[in-house]
Protein backbone atom coordinates (compact mmCIF):
# COMPACT_ATOMS: atom_id res chain seq x y z
CA UNK A 1 0.00 0.00 0.00
CA UNK A 2 0.71 3.56 -0.70
CA UNK A 3 1.66 5.92 2.20
CA UNK A 4 0.83 8.76 0.47
CA UNK A 5 -1.71 10.69 1.03
CA UNK A 6 -4.06 11.17 -1.85
CA UNK A 7 -4.25 15.10 -2.86
CA UNK A 8 -8.09 16.57 -2.25
CA UNK A 9 -10.16 17.37 -5.29
CA UNK A 10 -12.59 19.31 -4.43
CA UNK A 11 -15.14 16.86 -6.10
CA UNK A 12 -17.83 15.37 -3.48
CA UNK A 13 -18.90 11.55 -3.62
CA UNK A 14 -22.67 11.54 -2.78
CA UNK A 15 -24.38 8.26 -2.26
CA UNK A 16 -27.52 7.04 -0.80
CA UNK A 17 -28.18 7.11 2.34
CA UNK A 18 -29.42 3.70 2.21
CA UNK A 19 -26.05 2.75 2.19
CA UNK A 20 -24.05 1.56 5.23
CA UNK A 21 -20.44 1.93 5.73
CA UNK A 22 -19.09 -0.12 8.03
CA UNK A 23 -15.48 -0.49 9.61
CA UNK A 24 -14.03 -2.73 12.66
CA UNK A 25 -10.84 -1.47 13.95
CA UNK A 26 -8.70 -2.57 17.54
CA UNK A 27 -8.91 -0.42 20.28
CA UNK A 28 -6.04 1.94 18.82
CA UNK A 29 -7.74 2.38 15.04
CA UNK A 30 -6.14 -0.33 13.14
CA UNK A 31 -8.83 -1.07 10.63
CA UNK A 32 -9.48 -4.78 10.72
CA UNK A 33 -12.76 -4.95 8.79
CA UNK A 34 -14.37 -2.51 5.61
CA UNK A 35 -17.55 -3.81 4.41
CA UNK A 36 -18.21 -3.49 0.42
CA UNK A 37 -19.71 -0.16 1.03
CA UNK A 38 -16.85 1.64 2.37
CA UNK A 39 -14.60 0.01 -0.04
CA UNK A 40 -16.88 1.09 -3.31
CA UNK A 41 -17.47 4.50 -1.47
CA UNK A 42 -13.57 4.97 -0.54
CA UNK A 43 -11.75 3.43 -3.60
CA UNK A 44 -9.39 1.67 -0.90
CA UNK A 45 -9.32 -2.08 -1.30
CA UNK A 46 -9.18 -5.06 1.48
CA UNK A 47 -5.10 -4.52 0.87
CA UNK A 48 -5.19 -1.25 1.15
CA UNK A 49 -7.85 -0.48 4.21
CA UNK A 50 -6.64 -3.85 6.41
CA UNK A 51 -4.23 -3.04 8.95
CA UNK A 52 -3.70 0.82 8.50
CA UNK A 53 -4.84 3.35 10.88
CA UNK A 54 -8.42 4.72 10.48
CA UNK A 55 -7.25 8.12 9.61
CA UNK A 56 -5.93 6.90 6.44
CA UNK A 57 -9.59 8.39 5.36
CA UNK A 58 -8.93 11.87 7.22
CA UNK A 59 -9.86 14.79 5.24
CA UNK A 60 -7.38 17.89 5.62
CA UNK A 61 -10.52 19.73 6.18
CA UNK A 62 -11.63 18.09 9.18
CA UNK A 63 -10.67 19.95 12.35
CA UNK A 64 -8.02 17.46 14.76
CA UNK A 65 -10.60 18.50 17.43
CA UNK A 66 -13.56 16.56 16.40
CA UNK A 67 -10.98 13.82 15.99
CA UNK A 68 -10.21 14.46 19.86
CA UNK A 69 -13.67 14.70 21.10
CA UNK A 70 -14.48 11.31 19.19
CA UNK A 71 -11.40 9.49 20.47
CA UNK A 72 -11.83 11.08 24.19
CA UNK A 73 -15.22 9.49 24.33
CA UNK A 74 -14.99 6.30 22.72
CA UNK A 75 -11.87 5.76 25.17
CA UNK A 76 -13.85 5.92 27.84
CA UNK A 77 -16.53 3.16 26.66
CA UNK A 78 -19.04 6.18 25.45
CA UNK A 79 -20.42 5.88 22.72
CA UNK A 80 -20.68 9.60 20.36
CA UNK A 81 -22.29 10.52 16.60
CA UNK A 82 -20.10 12.62 14.68
CA UNK A 83 -20.30 14.31 11.30
CA UNK A 84 -17.16 13.75 9.31
CA UNK A 85 -15.57 14.40 5.86
CA UNK A 86 -13.68 11.54 4.20
CA UNK A 87 -11.10 11.39 1.83
CA UNK A 88 -11.24 8.72 -0.81
CA UNK A 89 -8.01 7.11 -2.16
CA UNK A 90 -9.14 9.62 -5.33
CA UNK A 91 -8.93 12.44 -3.29
CA UNK A 92 -12.54 13.02 -3.58
CA UNK A 93 -14.43 13.17 -0.45
CA UNK A 94 -17.95 11.98 1.32
CA UNK A 95 -19.54 13.25 3.87
CA UNK A 96 -21.10 10.85 7.11
CA UNK A 97 -22.84 10.84 10.00
CA UNK A 98 -20.75 8.35 11.87
CA UNK A 99 -22.60 6.01 15.37
CA UNK A 100 -19.42 3.72 17.14
CA UNK A 101 -20.85 0.40 19.07
CA UNK A 102 -17.37 -0.09 21.33
CA UNK A 103 -16.91 -3.65 22.12
CA UNK A 104 -15.44 -4.91 25.60
CA UNK A 105 -13.46 -8.09 26.22
CA UNK A 106 -14.56 -10.26 29.60
CA UNK A 107 -12.89 -7.73 31.89
CA UNK A 108 -14.46 -4.51 30.61
CA UNK A 109 -11.52 -3.78 28.78
CA UNK A 110 -12.05 -1.86 24.73
CA UNK A 111 -11.67 -4.81 22.72
CA UNK A 112 -12.87 -2.75 19.35
CA UNK A 113 -14.54 -0.05 18.02
CA UNK A 114 -17.25 -0.92 14.60
CA UNK A 115 -18.46 2.52 13.15
CA UNK A 116 -21.48 2.74 10.99
CA UNK A 117 -21.88 5.46 8.38
CA UNK A 118 -24.47 6.97 6.46
CA UNK A 119 -24.37 9.37 3.80
CA UNK A 120 -24.72 12.88 5.99
CA UNK A 121 -27.60 15.26 4.41
CA UNK A 122 -27.43 18.31 2.32
CA UNK A 123 -28.85 19.97 5.40
CA UNK A 124 -26.47 18.46 7.97
CA UNK A 125 -23.09 19.35 5.45
CA UNK A 126 -24.80 22.75 5.31
CA UNK A 127 -25.19 23.40 8.99
CA UNK A 128 -21.40 21.66 9.93
CA UNK A 129 -19.27 22.80 6.90
CA UNK A 130 -18.94 26.41 8.26
CA UNK A 131 -18.55 25.16 12.03
CA UNK A 132 -15.93 22.97 11.10
CA UNK A 133 -13.67 25.32 8.97
CA UNK A 134 -14.05 28.26 11.37
CA UNK A 135 -12.37 25.53 13.84
CA UNK A 136 -9.93 24.81 11.00
CA UNK A 137 -9.07 28.17 10.70
CA UNK A 138 -8.48 28.39 14.25
CA UNK A 139 -6.29 24.88 14.49
CA UNK A 140 -4.03 26.57 11.88
CA UNK A 141 -3.05 29.51 13.67
CA UNK A 142 -3.57 29.12 17.36
CA UNK A 143 -3.74 25.29 17.68
CA UNK A 144 -6.24 22.78 18.42
CA UNK A 145 -6.78 23.83 22.09
CA UNK A 146 -8.10 26.91 20.94
CA UNK A 147 -10.16 25.10 17.70
CA UNK A 148 -12.04 22.86 21.28
CA UNK A 149 -12.39 26.28 23.16
CA UNK A 150 -14.12 27.49 19.83
CA UNK A 151 -16.75 24.41 19.86
CA UNK A 152 -17.03 24.06 23.77
CA UNK A 153 -18.20 27.85 23.60
CA UNK A 154 -20.69 27.38 20.56
CA UNK A 155 -22.05 23.85 22.25
CA UNK A 156 -22.43 26.05 25.99
CA UNK A 157 -23.79 29.07 24.02
CA UNK A 158 -26.60 26.15 22.97
CA UNK A 159 -26.31 24.46 26.37
CA UNK A 160 -25.97 21.12 24.76
CA UNK A 161 -23.22 18.56 24.32
CA UNK A 162 -21.46 18.05 20.88
CA UNK A 163 -23.09 14.33 20.77
CA UNK A 164 -26.48 15.59 21.25
CA UNK A 165 -26.08 18.75 19.07
CA UNK A 166 -25.14 15.85 16.32
CA UNK A 167 -27.73 13.75 17.23
CA UNK A 168 -30.55 16.35 16.94
CA UNK A 169 -28.94 17.40 13.64
CA UNK A 170 -28.43 13.87 11.89
CA UNK A 171 -30.14 11.18 13.94
CA UNK A 172 -31.40 8.85 11.58
CA UNK A 173 -35.53 8.88 11.91
CA UNK A 174 -38.49 7.10 11.11
CA UNK A 175 -37.90 3.25 8.66
CA UNK A 176 -34.29 5.38 7.98
CA UNK A 177 -33.45 4.87 11.85
CA UNK A 178 -35.42 0.96 11.88
CA UNK A 179 -32.84 0.02 9.09
CA UNK A 180 -29.73 1.56 10.84
CA UNK A 181 -30.64 0.13 14.17
CA UNK A 182 -31.10 -3.46 12.68
CA UNK A 183 -27.91 -3.26 10.45
CA UNK A 184 -25.72 -2.22 13.61
CA UNK A 185 -27.38 -5.02 15.93
CA UNK A 186 -26.12 -7.72 12.81
CA UNK A 187 -22.59 -6.41 13.77
CA UNK A 188 -23.16 -7.34 17.40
Amino acid sequence: MSTARPQPTGREIKFSSEKMLVSKTDARGVISYGNQNLMDISGYSDDDLLGTPHNILRHPDMPKAIFYLMWDSIKRGNNIMAVVKNLSKSGDHYWVTTDFDIQKNREGRIRNYIAFRQAASRDVIKTIEPIYSKMLEIEKSEGMDASLKYIETFLAEKDISYNDFIEELARPKGLSAIIFEKIKDMFK
